[in-house]
C-alpha cells in the first residue's frame, strides 16, 4: 500500500512561495533523491504546470538540475484539474471522483507518493488521505502568501525532525 507525503519548503511565519526562497545545493540533492525514490506525485493544475518546466531541457542546468528532470520525467503523475483537457508525459488526469482515485492508487501502488501544492493537500487532508506532512522550514519570513495548510490545520503528531544543509529544519508529522 502507497504513503501519500505531502511537503513542501515554508516559511518561518507558513507560507509557501517558491520564487521567494529556494532550496540550498544540499537541500536540491535531497530533494532529488526523494524524487528518485518516490512512486509518483499527485498535482493540482496549478503545481503541475510549474513542475512542468522539469520537462523541458535548459541550457543553463548544472548536473543537479538534470538529475532532478530525470528523476521526476520518470515519475508517474495524477494531475486533479477541472479545467485541463490533457496532461504531459507520464501523467494521468484524474476525474471527478478525487477520493476514489487516490483511494485506488494508496491500494493498488507501493512506495511514496508525493502530494504537491497547498490546494490539492488540503482536499487530501479533508478527505484524511495524507498518511505525513512534511515541513521544509527556512529561515525566512514572507509577511503574506499562500499558506502550507489551506484550510485548518489537522491534528498532528511530530516523528521526526532533521537539519539539512545550512539552515533548513524537516519536520515530519502525521494525523493525531
Amino acid at each position: 500500500m502507497a504513503r501519500i507525503v505531502f511537503g513542501m519548503n515554508q516559511s518561518l511565519d507558513g507560507y509557501v512561495d517558491h520564487m521567494e526562497f529556494a532550496p540550498d545545493q544540499t537541500l536540491f540533492r535531497h530533494f532529488i533523491a526523494e524524487a528518485d525514490g518516490q512512486t509518483g506525485s499527485i498535482y493540482g493544475r496549478t503545481m503541475y504546470e510549474i513542475m512542468r518546466y522539469w520537462d523541458d531541457e535548459h541550457p543553463e542546468w548544472g548536473p543537479d538540475e538534470h538529475a532532478f528532470a530525470a528523476a521526476w520525467r520518470k515519475q508517474h503523475k495524477w494531475v486533479a484539474s477541472r479545467t485541463l483537457t490533457e496532461v504531459g508525459p507520464n501523467a494521468t488526469l484524474i476525474g471527478d471522483d478525487l477520493e476514489g482515485a487516490i483511494r485506488a492508487l494508496k491500494a493498488d501502488r507501493d512506495g511514496e507518493i508525493e502530494v504537491a501544492g497547498p490546494g490539492i493537500a488540503q482536499s487530501l487532508t479533508e478527505l484524511s488521505l495524507i498518511d505525513e506532512y512534511r515541513i521544509y522550514l527556512h529561515p525566512v519570513v514572507l509577511g503574506q502568501g499562500r499558506p502550507y495548510f489551506a484550510g485548518p490545520r489537522p491534528p498532528l503528531r511530530l516523528v521526526t525532525q532533521e537539519r539539512i544543509g545550512g539552515d533548513v529544519i524537516r519536520l515530519a508529522y502525521v494525523p493525531a
